[in-house]
């Protein structure tokens, strides 16, 4: 059986082949009879899109593609980030877009840019320097990051990491803590092959060092500890049990996810430590299980999914010609049993 064609959906209904067009791309342009006619003989004959010729025809593929900064397995399981995807996904959804998951390729994600074919791209992460920002303005690819950092070249939607983590780490310090473990976010997207951290990493610990500077503190005092760790339950559990097994273990545990903050709070209950008389633990995101662990989790709340939506609308507009601007989510800190000493 041959490929059914625009030709033989316009011969069925009695229209132009011009007419079908709209149909498919621009229904606002024809009657809406004429595009419910159109359309139920595109469902009876089972006609499928071809996405190059649809793009010959409105120089538009449909489809939004969001470049991943981690392994795939990673992402979903930080429900964080499973929150910003879900943004993402309904504001397409609602403007009739597909959203291409992009994983890396070879661990790179230039080269999961380079094999990518959609309308716009949103990066997670993403400085200026990032090696993809050269490619996709040097092939004029509307893009938009996500907690990457606001410059000339990079439109980002994000909060205020270092005013934030500034923020969380001071509490932690006004409660009277003073042995601090920071569990950081191992380095994901980098500016090349330089191994520097994050955007997010590095605007944190900025953050972190003002904080401990108003106590006396810096990162390289020795009653602080730093260590890298993945987002996920494992790997906070295994960096807290690694800290706390130390003859002068932390007295608090600041982790830059929800997630590992969890894994903490499991490893210091396993050990008989009390949270947060013996160790406290804060954590970074606000997801939805940080307020049901025990004892409750202090942490950042961040709006995730708000994230999303918004990177979404802002790659849509910048398709459609508008110039992208910078937007600045708020925070707020959330303070739970887990640090809740004095």
């Amino acid at each position: 059986m041959s490929k059914v064609t625009i030709k033989d959906i316009a011969l069925r209904a009695g229209v132009s082949k011009t007419t079908v067009s709209f149909a498919l791309n621009y229904p606002d342009r024809i009657s809406k009879g004429t595009y419910n006619k159109i359309m139920a003989i595109v469902e009876e004959l089972g006609y499928v899109p071809n996405p190059f010729a649809r793009s010959l025809t409105t120089k538009r593929l449909g489809a939004v593609g969001l470049l991943l900064p981690q392994k795939i397995g990673d992402i979903f399981g930080n429900p964080h980030m499973a929150q910003v995807i879900s943004g993402i996904g309904e504001e397409c959804e609602q403007k009739e877009f597909s959203l291409a998951i992009l994983p890396l390729i070879r661990g790179k994600i230039i080269e999961a840019a380079r094999k990518s074919y959609v309308d716009g791209l949103i990066t997670i992460g993403v400085g200026p320097d990032h090696e993809v920002v050269s490619l996709l303005k040097k092939n004029h690819i509307p893009f938009v990051t996500i907690d990457g950092e606001e410059s000339a070249s990079t439109i980002n939607i994000g909060i205020d990491h270092k005013r934030a983590a500034r923020e969380i780490l001071r509490h932690v310090l006004e409660q009277g803590f003073r042995q601090i473990a920071v569990l950081s976010l191992e380095p994901d997207t980098k500016p090349s092959e330089s191994g520097h951290i994050s955007i997010v990493v590095q605007k944190r610990l900025e953050g972190f060092q003002l904080a401990l500077e108003e106590f006396g503190l810096s990162l390289d005092d020795s009653r602080v500890y730093m260590q890298n760790c993945r987002g996920s339950i494992n790997s906070g559990y295994d960096s807290a049990r690694h800290l706390l097994a130390y003859e002068r273990r932390p007295t608090a545990i600041v982790a830059m996810s929800d997630i590992a903050a969890i894994g903490a709070l499991l490893a210091a209950k396993e050990l008989g430590l009390r949270v947060p008389e013996d160790v406290a633990v804060a954590g970074f995101d606000d997801i939805p299980e940080s307020g049901i662990t025990t004892p409750g989790l202090t942490t950042i709340h961040q709006p995730a999914r708000e994230k999303g939506i918004e990177a979404a609308r802002m790659v849509m507009y910048m398709l459609d010609g508008a110039a992208g601007r910078h937007i600045r989510l708020p925070y707020r800190l959330i303070v739970r049993e887990s640090t809740r000493l004095l």
